[in-house]
């Protein structure tokens, strides 16, 4: 049961997927945890089209991502990934990720929501098809639930005002191009030294298209916070945490 719930995707690092000095973008990471979780949800029944039939369509609430190491250009990886549990409204997935040597370099955990076509608020499955979800209830990437981040007093640092290439399907900024915005906060001699060890996302409102992100950015040695408040709808669309 535990195989059959499992999905291993591969993946090999493109130039694409690199900043300046060759290593895997966070943003590019993010990447494949999600389409590696579009899969495995197609995989056993739930992917977009099964969840239309139910009225239902996923949102990706909260991601927390550990980077082991640097990711180079060209490194072949391998993302396994499983739904592991209900927790209150937030379906919770895991993900571990592996180089060719089958060396854990990274780790993920998210929240994600089944959230109702009409009404825009969260649903539920039936219940006969609720089981599945908690299953590998003990099976763990990481040992703690995706963190839930909070309001903070920082300063603004810039104003985003999405493009065409930041919309995606769904007609609203997808989810990564939040990811690049926090990683644009940094000069380019700082991304030299450092490189993310830790990623916290909260998605709170999607931002759509012409709609303006002011950013706010509070540091504490090497814990960065960060929010993107969409000043037309008067509302926080993210907050977010990148540690070095």
């Amino acid at each position: 049961m535990s195989a059959s719930l499992k999905l291993n995707t591969h993946y090999t690092v493109s130039s694409a997927d690199t900043d300046m000095f060759s290593r895997l973008k966070l943003s590019a990471m993010a990447n494949y945890l999600i389409q590696s979780a579009i899969s495995s949800a197609e995989q056993l029944g739930f992917g977009f089209a099964d969840l239309k039939k139910e009225h239902l369509f996923w949102v990706l609430n909260r991601l927390d991502i550990e980077l082991h190491r640097p990711i180079m250009w060209s490194e072949e990886l391998s993302v396994e990934t499983w739904p592991k549990n209900i927790e209150r409204i937030f379906y919770i997935r895991d993900f571990v990720v592996r180089d060719r040597q089958n060396k854990v370099v990274a780790k993920a955990t998210s929240a994600w929501l089944a959230i109702d076509i009409s009404s825009k608020r969260p649903g539920n499955f039936k219940a006969e098809k609720m089981a599945v979800f908690s299953r590998l209830k003990d099976v763990h990437a990481l040992d703690y639930s995706p963190v839930k981040l909070g309001a903070f007093d920082g300063k603004k640092i810039a104003e985003r005002h999405p493009n065409y290439y930041d919309i995606d399907l769904n007609k609203h900024v997808t989810s990564t191009r939040y990811i690049d915005w926090m990683m644009d906060a940094f000069p380019i001699d700082f991304h030299e030294q450092h490189y993310p060890q830790h990623l916290s996302i909260n998605y709170l409102k999607e931002t759509m298209p012409h709609e303006p992100i002011i950013l706010h950015h509070q540091e504490n040695e090497e814990i960065h916070l960060f929010e993107g408040f969409n000043s037309q709808q008067d509302k926080v669309a993210f907050r977010g945490k990148i540690t070095f």
